[in-house]
């Protein structure tokens, strides 16, 4: 199990109600699994929408059950927004 941090942007952290929090999980669908299990409502509609960065690399279409997260690793979650 790696810690690591969470980093929400825009809709994202405003639904959090904060711009970052820790992570204790193997992979990015546990990690999320996590966030929704903490922050249920307007943050998980959100995450339907959000694209995420692993460590500075997209994730894409890849399954999040086949992303690892790394021990002092990051995930960004970014959802879309007007001009970006």
């Amino acid at each position: 199990m790696a810690a690591g941090t969470i980093r929400y942007w825009a809709a994202a952290k405003a639904a959090a109600g904060a711009a970052e929090e820790p992570y204790r999980a193997v992979t990015l669908a546990e990690a999320l699994e996590g966030v929704r299990a903490r922050h249920p409502g307007e943050l998980t509609r959100v995450l339907k929408r959000c694209s995420f960065l692993v460590d500075g690399d997209p994730v894409g279409t890849r399954d999040h059950e086949t992303v690892r997260l790394a021990e002092g690793g990051t995930v960004e979650v970014l959802p879309p927004f007007a001009g970006g």
